[in-house]
């Protein structure tokens, strides 16, 4: 199942942008759980239902939340094939800040499986996984940690996954994507001044002075989640030191094109036995558009197509 984009989105930047800025989704209808965590915090959860036995988990990007278009697209696609779908928010990233100082981070896979035990509960024949970028990579991690030897997941896809942090975070910040760059640090440096009025342990004042997300992990990310440094924690959380481990059926599609990605997020996984690995020359980052196809995009029809088996 090949992906060619449309000609109007002829470079990989407009492939990036559009889906994320004019994409509309048919609103599916979701009802809100808030469950509590062993360190007193809270995750939001959103539950689209039908009585299936069969379950799809959506984990969303970097800034993201449960409501971006490609999570919404991503959630119709599965729920008209007969799936029931929870879609999350990570720490901090809802309507509501956390109550702890920490947030979320690319390796947070405690969270996730707090989502997953608790799906667990409701009794699911099947429980499936989708993660783009940062929870692309979150999703990795977590299949070659070995939680799924408690909670077994069937199937698990990824999109424009970041596996190797450290690269990518350089990748992105090279002077061609700084627009990307810089809308994401202009978020993150919002939530550290959020948070640091509605508690104590956030020193503010390095803020202006953070240029790169490397700087702002160094500073923030890292200590606030038990690194080291900014290369502690990206060595520590990269999803590709996790592969190996998999035994889960894994799809990884990462665009050649993705203006996020290094050379290092595109691997040679052919003696991964669980891992189907797929790079189209075309795709952007988390974009795959495609019109006139009852609204869904190729990356909804891949994953749909991958995790029921069907062609």
């Amino acid at each position: 199942m090949s992906y060619s984009r449309p000609y109007i989105l002829f470079n990989r930047h407009l492939e990036t942008i559009y889906p994320a800025i004019f994409r509309k989704v048919p609103p599916v209808v979701a009802t809100p759980e808030r469950i509590d965590t062993p360190d007193d915090d809270f995750l939001d959860l959103y539950w689209t239902t039908q009585d299936s036995e069969k379950l799809v988990i959506l984990c969303h990007g970097l800034e993201g939340n449960a409501r971006r278009p490609y999570m919404q697209g991503m959630a119709r696609a599965f729920f008209l094939h007969g799936f029931d779908v929870l879609t999350w928010d990570y720490r901090g990233c809802g309507e509501e800040m956390n109550r702890t100082l920490r947030f979320y981070h690319s390796g947070a896979t405690d969270d996730l499986h707090l989502v997953v035990k608790h799906a667990a509960r409701k009794g699911y024949d099947q429980i499936n996984l989708v993660g783009f970028s940062l929870g692309g990579n979150i999703t990795l991690k977590y299949l070659g940690e070995r939680y799924t030897d408690a909670v077994p997941i069937h199937k698990a896809v990824t999109f424009s996954v970041p596996m190797d942090l450290a690269s990518s975070c350089r990748q992105i910040s090279r002077p061609e994507n700084l627009i990307y760059a810089y809308r994401f640090l202009r978020s993150l440096k919002e939530k550290i001044l959020r948070k640091s009025r509605l508690m104590e342990g956030l020193d503010v004042k390095y803020l202006p002075g953070i240029r790169t997300l490397v700087q702002f992990d160094d500073r923030y990310t890292a200590p606030l989640h038990g690194f080291e440094n900014a290369s502690d924690y990206y060595h520590k959380c990269s999803s590709i030191r996790f592969l190996d481990r998999i035994e889960t059926p894994t799809l990884i599609v990462n665009a050649r094109n993705d203006p996020f990605l290094s050379a290092e997020c595109f691997p040679r996984l052919d003696d991964y036995a669980f891992i189907t690995f797929e790079a189209p020359v075309q795709g952007g980052h988390a974009g795959f558009t495609q019109f006139s196809k009852n609204g869904l995009y190729w990356s909804e029809e891949r994953a749909v197509q991958f995790i029921t088996g069907l062609s």
